[in-house]
């Protein structure tokens, strides 16, 4: 680990907070509204990593064109329940104790739109916890671009070179390469669809499981 390290730049979805349960449940819900049945062979966890027009692609085989008819609906019915069965991977709020005693900066930079993301962190009790939230929305390009990682560490008050970049998505790493992140850690743990191709990211570590975060990155 980089022995200046002053930010630690995090993904949500699949690396914070396991929100697979309500993103796939918002497309039951979806079913439900349009009179369909719930899909025979659920979603695995991992198509949470697509977002919502990821979801309704393959969670509406129904109807074409489901990801652009459904999208509002499919959000509407996700923010309704957006933090009925999400819940923070084990040990992460202890990660984020540790690095504020530290007093290294912690942020958030998701794909997931702004609204949401604050909406989410503040059921979850985590307002405050962050010295920034750039969301999917929040600028014109987001993850695999480097932009949104430019920003929070602008937000941050803290160079690139001095940060971390911790994400589940090959988008988390390329960006955070992109903006010339300190270092790059890859979530095995999170919603990874091909673990095999895990080392093919170009992370600088991976992380296998969420406690493993805190021996990576405070040691």
């Amino acid at each position: 680990m980089p022995a200046r390290l002053k930010a630690v730049l995090f993904d949500l979805d699949g690396t914070l907070v396991d929100t697979a349960p309500d993103l796939l449940g918002a497309l039951d819900d979806v079913r439900a509204e349009l009179g369909l049945a719930p899909l025979v062979t659920p979603l695995p966890a991992a198509i949470a990593a697509r977002g919502g027009r990821g979801i309704l692609t393959l969670g509406l085989p129904e109807i074409n064109d489901a990801a652009e008819t459904w999208l509002p609906r499919y959000l509407q019915a996700y923010e309704r329940r957006i933090a009925q069965a999400s819940k923070p991977y084990p040990g992460i709020e202890a990660l984020l104790d540790d690095l504020h005693e530290r007093g290294t900066a912690c942020a958030i930079v998701t794909n997931k739109p702004e609204g949401l993301a604050r909406l989410l962190i503040a059921k979850l009790g985590w307002t405050g916890r962050f010295a920034a939230l750039v969301g999917g929305d929040t600028l014109a390009q987001r993850k695999p671009f480097p932009q949104p990682v430019l920003r929070a560490c602008e937000l941050v008050r803290v160079a690139p070179a001095q940060a971390a970049m911790v994400g589940d998505d090959a988008r988390d790493i390329e960006a955070g390469k992109a903006a010339g992140c300190a270092w790059t850690i890859a979530c095995a743990y999170g919603y990874v669809e091909a673990p095999e191709r895990l080392d093919t990211w170009g992370g600088d570590a991976i992380a296998c499981a969420p406690e493993e975060l805190v021996g990576l990155l405070c040691r």
